[in-house]
Order: C-alpha cells, then sequence, then structure tokens
C-alpha cells in the first residue's frame, strides 16, 4: 500500500510530514494525489497536534526493519485470488511484501503473476483475458523462493 511505502521509504511519521510534495510523490505507489492528501493532512494543526500527543504517550510511528529475506519478487506486481491449504490471505501479501513485491486488488496489463487458489474469482477470468501468467501454490512457493525464471 501507498502508507506501507512510505513508512518503508521515509522511515517515520516526522519524516514524512517533513517531506516535498516531490519527494513524496517519488515514492513507489504514491504518486502526486496521495503526496497531496499527505501534505493537506499534515497542514492542518489540529492533525499534527494529535500525531504530537500519540508520540509523546508512547506510539511508535517508525517503520518496521527491513525484511532480511531475499528480495525475489522485486518489481513485482501480484494479485491474489480464491483459497489455499499452506496460506492464508495476509501470509501470502505479506510474503510477497517481505520478498519486495507488491500486492494488488485488481489484475491490470501490469500485473505480473495472479496467484489462484481453490475458488478463484473473477480476478482468475481476467488474468487469462489479459493474458497474465497464473501461479498455483506450488509455483508460487517456487517464486518466493527462486524469483521468476529468465
Amino acid at each position: 500500500t501507498a502508507a506501507q511505502s512510505l513508512a518503508n521509504h521515509f522511515g517515520s511519521i516526522a519524516n514524512i510530514a517533513a517531506a516535498s510534495n516531490e519527494e513524496l510523490a517519488s515514492v513507489d505507489g504514491v504518486g502526486s494525489v496521495i503526496a497531496e492528501s499527505v501534505k493537506e493532512f499534515f497542514a492542518e494543526n489540529w492533525r499534527a497536534q494529535i500525531v504530537k500527543k500519540w508520540a509523546k504517550a508512547g506510539v511508535k510511528m517508525e517503520g518496521v526493519a527491513t525484511s532480511d529475506k531475499a528480495q525475489t519478487l522485486k518489481g513485482l506486481t501480484l494479485v491474489v485470488t480464491g483459497s489455499f491449504d499452506g496460506f492464508t490471505r495476509d501470509s501470502i501479501n505479506e510474503a510477497i511484501l517481505e520478498r519486495g513485491g507488491k500486492v494488488s486488488s485488481s489484475v491490470s496489463k501490469k500485473t505480473d503473476y495472479v496467484v489462484v487458489g481453490s475458488e478463484p474469482g473473477s480476478k482468475a477470468n481476467k488474468a487469462s483475458e489479459l493474458g497474465v501468467p497464473t501461479l498455483d501454490e506450488k509455483s508460487f512457493i517456487e517464486l518466493l523462493n527462486n524469483g521468476p525464471k529468465g
């Protein structure tokens, strides 16, 4: 998500608040519209005061440590559909993000792979229509471990 990308890039909410529109928009997955919304959020004094109160109360608003997992999915966008035996949907999304990939909720020509479980929804059909490669659970695990072939 854009929020996760901002947290990973800037490391803290203070750094996000201090960033320019251009710096925010340059983060992968953010863009000018979200950057403007972030700047508008922090421009409201009452919001900035709430964030300061949270920090004073001990709320940690810093990015999580970068994953030590191999970045086998760096630059790839995946969509997940259906149910899986060995994974929950959240654990699949987390595995993708930990390995440098992006998770999207919809299939487009920019999607690199669609991970298809049992009882998939319309996303599997959309992948087929667009010629986007699909992966079953076994192939997904192989992609996680080794990255794309070729």
